[in-house]
């Protein structure tokens, strides 16, 4: 390696530096949407039901979240790129594991573990930058962090389509393995060390455990609430721990010695409206991967490669706009560049309600058009917002609340279009098949195979009651699909909204960056 030490130079070393982090940012942010399109053979090969489906996405997602800031905090205090290449091989071990799951209990725990990987790796990819560029070149670096991110997840149907199709699911876990190596072998050659000299070394562990059981009895409520019953104890007991639990969190953050939220942060007009659309984007964004990719295989009968590949104008977009977004943003200021990317989302989920049962991919591609372009316009202009609402100094932790907000907007996109889906397909179920002599019984497992992704398929009825169930199964999917699009594109003008009026002009933000940097 050391033989190779006179390609990095002074002035091309936060390019290598960038080069490296993204290398291992795709690797991260592709884990979001590479297994969507497996779902369907995961449930067949596990037999797994639509909450072990769910709880494969958000066991990632949250303990992703769960973890990111004490990721960045844990970089601040003892090296950023240290901490970085510790959550590369933890992430590189969970996938192997994740590769061999013999069944729905596992791969949920490897999946697991795989966030808490990617918690120690995604705020130094940030941090890092933040720490190698000058303020003024920081939005292109994003603009290229951004849209790495934001092509990654569009890439990961793609591939995860091909693999799952040609090799096996198990080969989207395995992928991973090389692709860490190579992210190792470059952040020793191009990474400098760094950290927060400001920071003592203490770590809030309190915090973790109370954030922890909060955001999972919300998020388990919101994915076992139909088929426990939303007046059941257990579901009423996880939604009130979880009203417990969250304002607890925000009571030991103000009182621990070093809190791994730092809230002053949110006292930042900039900072608190990037992390509240933070959150609203990835809502939207892995609720319409998750749904969108059971319905291309089950409804419109694509395969999985086909299904993954009708994502491709989403990446296109996403590659083509994202470093220009970023761009824009450095010249004009982020504020009207995330309100406009939201209010093209908020079109793309309009568009994907009016999904029927007949519906071809040419009715679906405006919509995905759509969306690649809404989301590459938010994401790099959201960022710089945000890294340059802080001082320098504060990027790893910044950077972990940041991406914690983007996750659990991730699992809480899942687990509520989950809900809304599962309550509506029972409900559209039992008004379509009322009286046909299919009973309760069956008309709830009908529900959970269309959840996971699979054909309605009950024992023991005759001929012309299986085809009414395959009609009523496809309408009840694409009814509760359509109303699940309309609640998520409701929730991303909410955050056009909150981009508009929370997020300074330029100049603002600017002056504001630099009075704090003065003041650390």
């Amino acid at each position: 390696m050391t033989r190779y030490r006179h390609l990095i130079t002074d002035d091309n070393r936060k390019w290598w530096t960038l080069g490296a982090m993204c290398f291992a940012l795709f690797m991260i942010m592709l884990d979001n949407t590479i297994v969507n399109v497996a779902l369907p053979s995961i449930q067949k090969d596990l037999g797994a039901s639509i909450s072990g489906l769910e709880w494969t996405i958000n066991g990632y997602t949250l303990s992703f979240a769960v973890l990111l800031a004490t990721g960045g905090r844990l970089g601040d205090i003892f090296g950023r790129r240290r901490m970085f290449l510790a959550g590369v091989v933890i992430f590189a071990l969970s996938s192997a594991t994740a590769g061999f799951a013999p069944d729905e209990t596992a791969l949920v725990l490897s999946r697991v573990v795989q966030g808490v990987g990617a918690a120690l790796m995604m705020p130094g990819t940030l941090s890092i930058i933040t720490d190698a560029f000058p303020a003024h070149e920081r939005g292109k670096a994003m603009g290229t962090w951004a849209g790495v991110s934001a092509l990654a997840l569009a890439v990961g149907p793609v591939l995860g389509g091909f693999l799952t199709e040609h090799v096996s699911w198990r080969a989207i876990f395995y992928v991973n393995i090389p692709v860490a190596i190579g992210a190792v072998v470059a952040t020793l050659f191009a990474v400098r060390e760094s950290r927060d000299t400001s920071v003592g070394r203490e770590v809030d562990y309190a915090g973790v455990a109370v954030l922890t059981a909060g955001l999972t009895a919300l998020i388990l409520a919101l994915v076992e609430g139909n088929s426990w019953g939303w007046g059941s104890t257990e579901v009423i007991a996880l939604l009130a721990g979880a009203a417990l639990a969250l304002p607890l969190f925000v009571y030991v953050e103000n009182r621990v010695k070093a809190p791994m939220v730092q809230f002053d942060l949110l006292s930042d007009r900039n900072f608190l409206g990037a992390v509240c659309v933070a959150m609203i984007i990835s809502f939207g964004m892995l609720g319409v991967f998750f749904f969108l990719a059971l319905y291309m295989q089950d409804i419109l009968g694509y395969s999985p490669l086909e299904a993954g590949v009708r994502f491709l104008p989403s990446t296109l977009m996403i590659v083509g706009v994202a470093p220009v977004a970023g761009r824009l943003s450095d010249r004009f200021g982020p504020r009207w560049l995330i309100a406009g990317g939201l209010v093209i989302v908020a079109a793309s989920l309009f568009s994907f309600s009016r999904i029927a049962v007949d519906s071809t991919y040419l009715d679906l591609l405006p919509g995905f058009m759509l969306l690649g372009i809404g989301i590459a316009l938010t994401m790099s202009p959201m960022t710089s917002a945000a890294m340059n609402a802080v001082p320098v100094q504060k990027a790893g932790i910044a950077s972990g609340v940041l991406s914690m907000f983007r996750m659990v907007g991730g699992s809480l996109g899942v687990a509520v279009t989950g809900a809304i889906f599962q309550g509506l397909v029972s409900s559209k179920l039992d008004s379509l098949l009322g009286g046909s002599g299919v009973t309760e019984a069956q008309r709830q497992s009908i529900a959970d195979q269309l959840g996971g992704g699979a054909a309605p398929h009950v024992q023991g009825l005759d001929a012309s009651q299986v085809k009414g169930v395959v009609a009523a199964g496809n309408e009840a999917f694409v009814y509760a699909l359509s109303h699940a699009m309309t609640v998520s594109g409701f929730v991303a003008l909410l955050g056009a909204g909150i981009g508009a009026t929370a997020i300074r002009s330029k100049a603002k933000t600017s002056t504001s960056s630099q009075v704090a940097m003065a003041e650390a």
